[in-house]
């Protein structure tokens, strides 16, 4: 596993991702992850209607 640096952008801890919602991305940590981010493996993507979730590998 890659460790990152990016930081989430609700509270600075390290993110495990990122998330779009339909026009708004965050980079988030395990606390604030949308449950389908979540559920994700490490390197792996996912795209659900107007959203999509890259897990950080």
């Amino acid at each position: 596993m890659v460790e990152t640096t990016e930081k989430c952008d609700v509270c600075g801890r390290v993110a495990i991702g990122i998330q779009v919602m339909g026009c708004c991305a965050s980079k988030v940590c395990e606390d604030h992850a949308d449950p389908h981010l979540k559920a994700l493996k490490p390197g792996e993507k996912l795209e659900w209607g107007a959203c999509f979730f890259s897990r950080y590998g």
